[in-house]
């Protein structure tokens, strides 16, 4: 498997190849500052600066099988991941963006991170409770409960917020298959964007609140697997004026997480070669 970290610049549609590496990198983020992206692979986080593009390890403490889900906080200072390394599932830690021992703040396992507020504040997430198998949405402000968004309506996944912190994209399956959904950020006015026959994940609005970036699968797509052909999809965030960007193979590790670049002209995102 040869993992090629990319990005695409929304106004040009130029295409940069970052870097390219054997083995499976996942899920970049891009940092506040703008010059480096953060990546996951076999169970590590890594930096990758943009000048002088290379894995550069993170240290994480006891956090030795995180998964790719994690980001960067808004003010640049806390690195955001989930990890499995406590044996119960997945569970969200908080770290300083210089690397260090994760402090967790999830409530329960499993909960996988996707999404925090622009003011940092509020973290939204996926997890199942009470025995379910059941994905859901939740967010929750470190040191207070949280607060489920989704009741078992289908397996909701991908929260991220709008720029204004004012609404959270995800997607869910409760009409058939996995499409893109928005609501306010306190889980009110639950709506589906759009409908059309792709298995459509991880909805990602940029900061300037132009534009929304998401991952279309083949029809019947069950999941989100990896090793597929892929579409990254660009449209407004209303869902209209949806144009294919790129197609490539991809899918699991592809653009999990917030990829942005902060000033919301251009994403990052990962395609693989088998």
């Amino acid at each position: 498997m040869r993992s090629i970290i990319e990005t695409y610049e929304v106004g040009a549609g130029r295409v940069r190849e970052v870097l390219a590496v054997e083995g499976r990198i996942e899920a970049p983020n891009w940092a506040p500052s703008g010059d480096w992206l953060l990546v996951n692979g076999e169970g590590r986080l890594y930096r990758v600066p943009l000048a002088s593009p290379a894995l550069l390890p993170v240290e994480t403490g006891a956090a030795v099988s995180c998964n790719n889900d994690h980001g960067i906080s808004p003010d640049g200072r806390t690195i955001i991941l989930s990890s499995h390394h406590e044996g119960a599932g997945s569970q969200v830690y908080v770290m300083p963006v210089e690397g260090g021992e994760p402090v967790k703040v999830s409530p329960d396992s499993p909960s996988w991170w996707h999404g925090v507020s622009p003011d940092g504040r509020v973290l939204a997430y996926v997890a199942a409770r009470g025995g379910s198998r059941v994905i859901d949405v939740h967010t929750l402000v470190p040191g207070e409960e949280e607060k489920r968004l989704t009741n078992g309506e289908g397996h909701c996944d991908g929260p991220d917020f709008s720029a204004d912190g004012a609404r959270i994209y995800y997607n869910c399956d409760r009409t058939g298959h996995a499409q893109i959904w928005v609501m306010a950020a306190d889980g009110s006015g639950q709506r589906q964007l759009f409908a059309d026959d792709q298995v459509n994940w991880f909805p990602h609005p940029s900061p300037d609140g132009r534009h929304l970036v998401y991952l279309a699968y083949p029809p019947g797509t069950t999941g989100h697997p990896a090793d597929l052909p892929v579409a990254l999809v660009l449209c407004d965030p209303e869902g209209g004026n949806r144009r294919r960007v790129r197609e490539f193979i991809g899918g699991q590790g592809t653009i999990n997480v917030p990829s942005w670049a902060p000033d919301g002209s251009a994403f990052a995102y990962v395609r693989y070669e088998p």
